[in-house]
């Protein structure tokens, strides 16, 4: 009879000595970028073994991706306004309270988030995913309110629109993209886009150049 192994089993840590791996994986990130990182160099700084970390997390990708996931401080899971746009405006608030930190870490990726498919993997699974998910749960919701069509052609760009620009601004105008600038984006290009006006009492009307005030 051929007996089943048992596996390892994941030792217990508090969530303060993990958050302590979590930032000392950032720290190296931020300092040494993706190829040079290692479970030895992190191990290390976090004054631990590195079998402690295989034990949690098995592989470098998956605790880089455990560490970027908790340097997150909002998720758009919680966004339910009422509205479409209203969803998508408060998407844009939260994507901009990471901004800058969040795209410093991606720049610190590299080639290898795009070469590595451990990694591409990983970083799916903790960040990626539940965030389309997010967006897919908003559209769902504007369908059911007849907002939109379940088949408007606009709708499967709604994520790479935000995220797109979310990471590129600071490459073409060399500033991070803030709640403002994301809010003005989904108002100027992803509602019109989707053929939703602004509708926004919180935010005076502009008038046209050349008409009075």
């Amino acid at each position: 009879m051929t007996s089943t192994p048992t596996p390892a089993r994941r030792s217990k840590i508090t969530p303060e000595r993990e958050q302590e791996f979590f930032d000392a994986v950032l720290e190296q990130l931020r300092e040494h970028g993706y190829e040079a990182l290692t479970m030895e160099g992190i191990a290390a700084r976090a004054s631990c073994g590195k079998s402690t970390l295989y034990r949690q997390w098995k592989t470098k990708p998956q605790l880089v991706a455990a560490a970027l996931r908790s340097a997150r401080r909002g998720t758009l899971a919680a966004v339910d306004t009422g509205t479409l746009a209203g969803d998508l405006r408060e998407a844009a608030r939260v994507a901009a309270g990471t901004s800058g930190r969040d795209t410093r870490l991606t720049q610190a990726l590299g080639h290898a988030v795009l070469s590595d498919e451990a990694l591409q993997a990983a970083l799916r699974e903790a960040l990626v995913d539940p965030e389309l998910a997010a967006f897919d749960a908003m559209v769902q919701r504007a369908v059911a309110r007849d907002e939109i069509v379940a088949d408007h052609p606009a709708v499967e760009f709604l994520p790479a629109q935000l995220m797109g620009v979310l990471r590129i601004r600071p490459v073409l105008e060399g500033q991070y993209a803030d709640a403002d600038y994301l809010v003005r984006f989904v108002e100027a290009v992803m509602l019109p886009s989707l053929g939703l006006a602004p509708d926004r009492p919180d935010r005076p009307v502009r008038p046209a150049a050349g008409q009075a005030p």
